[in-house]
């Protein structure tokens, strides 16, 4: 992708972050919170390495004052991967994945917590046992909530113990286990529903992301949405269709159509690297779609400093309307602010194979 200028995207925060995974925007208590996970901080004399650093990290907890977020509490979470917020009923709540331990050789095998909100802070609520953590997932289907985690990896010396992703089920008191997903090297989730369906999207980067479907009791497979490398979702409709990204790292990005009992399809996004999207509107009602791109090349060798894309609904298919210097980056979010919209974008390592990077809030201008 060539840079093009910014015309959509204003600057207006520069936080420090070292290895930031994911940006979980969310308001408790009249606050309006940021948590920013973080994978790993530099060790000083280190050899550069993108899957390398110190994991015992802290998850960041930032507050919107008058004009920023300012720093508001630190939370142990070692290797962060990702947070996710959600409710239930009056009781709030925070999930962290936690992908590993240490600063090498690393324990994969490392619980990620839910943590629940006290009126000052979050404290532990529950421990599930994990491998290789990557993204919680809360949703609903009537009054019922599920929570699933993502999670698995292949590493040379532990294929006996990759975990298969999981889905946990509320039952009034805590989460317990309802179904494992087959799955060998887990990234993300997407819950949506469509014509009186409940769906699942499970994303995984060595076997095929899959489309699952509620029966009533379990979610079943519906149909596989890429064969290999996927990495995450979202999804939106325009004059009564539905259409569904698929993010993938090492391939094309697609956009897939619902057709009625499936998605087929209808376009391809050039080029790979894509971690993450995020659907915006316009105030006329415009479709945009910000990717975030993450790395190319391989992990002995990773080119970092990538163009990110926004693109807008122009007959009938995405266009391309410009792009936005990252690196390495992870996540992107939208924020409502009053009238007008911010977007968040996690970046995990410099252009120089780096933790300590930068996460950049922009004004989103429509």
């Amino acid at each position: 992708m060539e840079f093009t200028p910014l015309t959509h995207l204003i600057e207006t925060q520069s936080i420090p972050t070292s290895g930031a995974r994911a940006v979980e925007p969310f308001e408790v208590d009249g606050m309006r919170l940021l948590a920013i996970p973080q994978l790993a901080y530099d060790i000083p004399g280190s050899q550069i390495d993108m899957n390398g650093g110190d994991s015992d990290t802290d998850l960041l907890l930032l507050r919107r004052g008058d004009k920023e977020y300012e720093p508001f509490q630190r939370i142990p979470a070692p290797g962060g991967e990702d947070a996710e917020f959600f409710r239930i009923g009056e009781r709030a709540f925070l999930a962290v994945a936690s992908i590993r331990r240490g600063k090498g050789p690393y324990e994969y095998a490392t619980d990620s917590h839910v943590l629940e909100w006290n009126g000052e802070t979050f404290l532990p609520f529950q421990a599930f046992q994990g491998f290789a953590a990557k993204q919680w997932k809360h949703f609903s289907i009537g009054e019922q909530h599920f929570l699933a985690l993502a999670q698995g990896v292949v590493v040379p010396g532990h294929e006996e113990d990759n975990r298969p992703s999981q889905i946990y089920h509320w039952d009034g008191e805590r989460f317990t286990h309802l179904q494992d997903v087959d799955s060998k090297w887990g990234y993300n989730w997407h819950a949506f529903d469509l014509d009186g369906h409940h769906f699942l999207a499970y994303a995984d980067h060595v076997r095929p992301s899959v489309l699952y479907r509620w029966n009533g009791e379990r979610f079943e497979p519906h149909q596989d949405l890429a064969d290999r490398h996927g990495r995450a979702f979202a999804h939106f409709s325009i004059e009564g269709t539905t259409y569904l990204l698929v993010a993938r790292l090492q391939s094309q990005s697609q956009v897939l159509r619902w057709n009625g009992e499936r998605f087929v399809v209808h376009q391809t996004l050039p080029g790979p690297g894509a971690r993450e999207f995020a659907v915006a509107h316009g105030k006329d009602g415009t479709v945009y779609v910000v990717r975030v791109n993450f790395v190319l090349g391989t992990p002995a060798d990773p080119t970092t400093a990538l163009n990110s894309a926004i693109y807008q609904w122009q007959d009938d298919r995405l266009t391309l309307v410009e792009t936005f210097a990252t690196t390495g980056a992870t996540d992107v979010a939208t924020i409502p602010d009053g009238q007008e919209l911010l977007l968040a974008v996690s970046n995990s390592l410099t252009a120089d194979i780096r933790f300590a990077s930068c996460t950049v809030l922009y004004r989103f201008t429509r």
